[in-house]
């Protein structure tokens, strides 16, 4: 049956990567906006409150992908080691480096790039600058002024795992290389294991347990990124010019929706990312108008404007660096079990903690 829905979506896959993205997109940004998800956010409630509620939220989304990835990746639907993110070149000083820049850029936006999708479908003027800035900087990093200095910089800080006998940089072939395990067996134990664990964590919080906001934006935001993978593993063609195998990511995107806007004519068809950053900018429209808070918004003063201007650049190095942001690799990423994810993870937590620290120290 999955080759047959295969076969379907290959023959039209830019309908189903555009129309499929845009509702996958449009689900995400109504979620975010109804359920007020927001990584940064999580962040600054831990600090300031104690409060770690939101933040069990991004990890149940987590969970969620990660369960959702492994049951369609059994189900033939996607291999997820075909993807950017199970390369066997760990990236290492880029994961680091680019998360570090990315979350602390995010607290100097007040919010993620995904986070300033849905305010700018709701009307937020900020946030329409906040993503046309992180979308050229995102640019200028992969290929424009700035690639060069990547490439320099970060090539030396990366390691070739195939040296060492690991077939890819995903912690079931990591595990595999150490214990003789086959790499679907370690893959299958890790996942079930890493997720049970973030569900406990999670679901020990009696407050977490009884709060819908939270819950539906945990399972409903994980879902979006399992929906990704199986419509983008149902289209990929490895024999196509460009094949797609992704989910929701959203920094890269903002630069090709920038691209795209201005180039229709010569491009064609939307790709995942230009239909899904589409999608959350309805899907966060809809969100405000369902709940009564859509009406346009701007900058505080000269201030305010810099320090958007100046987070917004950062999150753009940071999230090509890193190959993905909070959703790219803190979702996305990590449901794959990459290795870089994960570290990606790890330290836009640490950005972002730093970023709100200095936030209070200036204010």
């Amino acid at each position: 049956m999955v080759e047959s829905w295969k076969m379907a979506a290959v023959e039209s896959a830019a309908f189903y990567i555009g129309w499929g993205g845009l509702l996958i997109g449009i689900a995400f940004g109504f979620i975010v906006y109804r359920t007020n998800f927001c990584t940064m956010g999580s962040i600054s409630d831990i600090l300031s409150f104690g409060d770690k509620n939101r933040f069990r939220a991004w990890l149940l989304a987590i969970a969620t992908a990660i369960l959702g990835v492994w049951l369609i990746e059994r189900a033939g639907v996607a291999d997820t080691s075909l993807s950017m993110y199970r390369t066997p070149t760990l990236g290492w000083g880029a994961n680091i480096v680019g998360g570090l820049l990315f979350g602390f850029g995010m607290v100097f936006t007040g919010g993620c790039i995904s986070r300033n999708l849905v305010r700018a479908g709701a009307g937020d003027l900020r946030s329409v600058v906040v993503l046309l800035i992180t979308g050229v900087f995102g640019y200028m990093t992969i290929g424009g002024l700035l690639g060069p200095l990547r490439v320099s910089i970060f090539t030396p800080l990366s390691s070739e795992l195939g040296a060492a006998g690991i077939e890819d940089q995903g912690i079931g072939a990591v595990i595999s290389s150490m214990t003789g395990m086959s790499v679907e067996a370690a893959t299958t134990a890790s996942a079930l294991a890493i997720a049970a664990a973030l569900v406990f964590y999670c679901f020990k919080s009696p407050e977490f347990r009884s709060s819908a906001a939270n819950l539906t934006a945990g399972i409903g935001i994980g879902l979006c990124v399992v929906f990704g993978w199986i419509l983008t593993g149902l289209t990929y063609d490895e024999f196509a010019a460009n094949p797609t195998l992704i989910s929701l990511s959203y920094v890269r995107p903002a630069g090709d929706t920038i691209d795209f806007v201005m180039r229709y004519t010569a491009l064609g068809a939307p790709g995942f990312g230009v239909a899904t950053v589409a999608g959350a900018l309805i899907g966060g429209f809809l969100g405000a108008l369902s709940m009564g808070r859509l009406h346009l918004t701007t900058f505080a003063d000269k201030a305010d404007t810099i320090r958007n201007m100046f987070g917004a650049a950062l999150m753009g190095i940071g999230g090509v660096l890193a190959l993905g942001c909070t959703v790219g690799q803190g979702l996305t990423g990590v449901s794959t079990l990459a290795i870089g994810s994960v570290i990606t993870f790890v330290f836009i937590v640490v950005g972002g903690i730093v970023g709100i620290k200095t936030m209070d120290a200036i204010a």
